[in-house]
């Protein structure tokens, strides 16, 4: 099913809430992340804490991939230190690069969650895509221009999302 909502439909401060064991206790095999702004910040390189993290998510049985508007110069080097497919000119929020993901990594819509930091982007695409759309915080409160501009409708949109709802629970909750 195909939702046209701006709205996550999970949030979370970081990447790291989103733990194995919250994934799998929620029937999630796979994941698909955006880098900048969502790992690190606009064009750092994979730092050891997001490597290690990468790891735990594989040595637990996940299967991860990154969708990046970003070039191939930026997306790749990233993908191989955290040892993860990856698409790089994604052409967010489109569906195809979504699909892409899933088709290599074996998932499906219903078992695979998408983290990013932008609605417009990262959230819009996958709800159209009929995933799971999970929006972090952005990791540096300063984005480049052609990212700032959008924070602002941003922040208008998110005072109408019940955050309480949407908010992450432990595997135990």
């Amino acid at each position: 099913m195909t939702r046209l909502s701006l709205f996550p439909a999970l949030m979370a401060e970081s990447y790291r809430e989103v733990t194995p064991q919250w994934l799998k206790a929620r029937g999630f095999a796979a994941v698909i992340f955006d880098i900048d702004n969502t790992l690190v910040p606009h064009g750092q390189e994979a730092t050891p804490e997001v490597t290690a993290y990468f790891s735990a998510l594989h040595e637990a049985g996940i299967r991860t991939f990154l969708i990046s508007n970003n070039s191939e110069e930026r997306v790749k080097p990233f993908a191989e230190a955290v040892s993860s497919g990856f698409v790089c000119k994604a052409d967010k929020p489109s569906r195809k690069r979504f699909r892409t993901a899933m088709a290599q990594m074996g998932s499906s819509s219903g078992d695979t969650l998408a983290v990013g930091d932008q609605l417009f982007t990262d959230v819009l695409g996958a709800n159209r895509s009929g995933l799971t759309s999970l929006l972090v915080q952005p990791v540096e409160p300063h984005d480049p221009p052609g990212v700032a501009w959008k924070r602002f409708f941003e922040k208008i949109l998110l005072f109408f999302v019940n955050k309480s709802e949407k908010q992450l629970k432990s595997p135990e909750e």
